[in-house]
């Protein structure tokens, strides 16, 4: 299944927080999004592996997308090496996709910005013809996406450029709290967490209102990139 776009995650529902009505926006326009997350979050203090499966699979349904896999990387533990370069490229040439969303580029988390660099680094090595992969014995074709975005997470990185998800921000909204298990629920006796704080859940609001502020729209969701971005016409900047 080609793919237009592909998101990846240090842990099930970093895409959801970051760039999840983004996601809902593009595939509102027909786009074919899948989501990638490198661990299971099993080192997370709330919640068990088998409940984020779960909360996953629920917020995946409410996103409607094309495609969601795991690679089971070692929560807090993986690192940007060959082996786990070569799984991300296996994923980047299963899926063939044009735009690679991932991780902030530095954040609160370790995983976050580990897990950014090497996606990036993936990005870059899977286009390279001479690096051989294969899935179920099947020789895998180089593949190189054209543009790598970092979304913002804890950390209030400036943008630069957002995206207007006020038609999606209800969406991206359900699709966090399908992860009940991690965010701020005023009947779980469960411990306390940096997000799974009340002021943390309404943070992501009011920064998708401030970022919308900013460029004249209700909501928006800010993002990274490592290169120039390019327009063929000024009037498609707004």
């Amino acid at each position: 299944m080609k793919l237009d776009i592909l998101a990846f995650g240090a842990h099930p529902d970093d895409v959801e927080l970051g760039c999840s009505g983004t996601i809902a926006r593009e595939i509102s326009l027909g786009k074919k999004v899948g989501i990638i997350d490198l661990t299971r979050g099993e080192l997370g203090t709330r919640g068990s592996v088998e409940i984020r499966n779960s909360e996953s699979e629920k917020a995946s349904k409410i996103l409607g997308i094309s495609a969601r896999e795991n690679l089971d990387m070692r929560d807090g533990f993986f690192i940007n090496d060959e082996k786990h370069q070569l799984e991300i490229i296996k994923m980047l040439r299963k899926y063939q996709p044009e735009i690679v969303l991932c991780n902030a580029i530095d954040d609160r988390h370790i995983d976050h910005g580990k897990g950014s660099k090497l996606v990036s680094d993936a990005c870059f090595l899977s286009g390279l013809i001479k690096i051989e992969t294969s899935i179920n014995g099947e020789i895998q074709t180089a593949w190189r996406p054209k543009v790598v975005y970092h979304y913002i997470q804890w950390k209030n990185i400036t943008p630069d450029f957002v995206v207007d998800i006020s038609d999606f921000v209800d969406i991206k909204t359900k699709a966090i709290i399908a992860y009940s298990s991690q965010f701020y629920n005023p009947n779980e006796t469960g411990p306390v967490t940096p997000i799974a704080t009340k002021n943390f859940l309404e943070s992501i609001h009011y920064r998708s209102q401030d970022l919308g502020r900013i460029v004249g729209v209700d909501y928006a969701e800010g993002f990274t990139t490592e290169r120039y971005l390019a327009v063929n016409s000024l009037s498609n900047l707004i």
